[in-house]
């Protein structure tokens, strides 16, 4: 699929606190990224059972379901602020609280199976929006939780997302 190439964002394109999620996205395309990884993260899920994916490492912290149903609801969130800034639309967007996401998302209750074909369509949704934006699109900027973004920082802010989560469900869910 021949697409626009999505650049690193310049520092001033996105909070610092999203800098940590950028930085570990490898390569200089936010959308060959996020491509790589809906097939790496699929084949990851793929191994892990009913029973592995209510693990929760520690007490208070979410279960291998919350993990993921949080990667989709985030993404879902940036993905949207994405398009409402690529389309010109520069209303202010307020910003969620992911652990109220994850508490009441109710993924707990829910098949693994369905949670994971829950991420997959995300993820493809995500990819058919960003592939579809011309270059001029990605530079547009609009306000976020009282701060500025970019269209682009916000394809990396999702890779980056995607690849944090990833690695803690390897390091501390034990999930390889």
């Amino acid at each position: 699929m021949a697409h626009t190439v999505i650049a690193r964002p310049a520092d001033d394109e996105y909070l610092p606190y999203y800098g940590k999620y950028i930085a570990k996205v490898a390569g200089d395309d936010a959308l060959a990224a996020i491509v790589r990884q809906s097939e790496e993260t699929a084949a990851l899920l793929h191994r892990v059972d009913e029973s592995r994916a209510a693990f929760r490492y520690a007490e208070g912290k979410w279960s291998v379901k919350q993990v993921i149903g949080h990667v989709a609801d985030g993404e879902r969130v940036f993905a949207y602020r994405a398009l409402r800034f690529a389309r010109r639309d520069t209303t202010p967007l307020p910003g969620f609280d992911e652990n109220v996401y994850a508490e009441t998302g109710g993924f707990d209750e829910r098949p693994f199976a369905d949670i994971v074909l829950e991420f997959r369509a995300v993820r493809a949704a995500s990819i058919a929006l960003f592939a579809g934006l011309a270059p001029d699109d990605l530079l547009r900027r609009g306000a976020a939780n009282d701060s500025p973004v970019s269209v682009r920082a916000l394809a990396w802010i999702i890779a980056g997302h995607e690849v944090h989560h990833r690695t803690l469900l390897i390091e501390r869910y034990g999930l390889a």
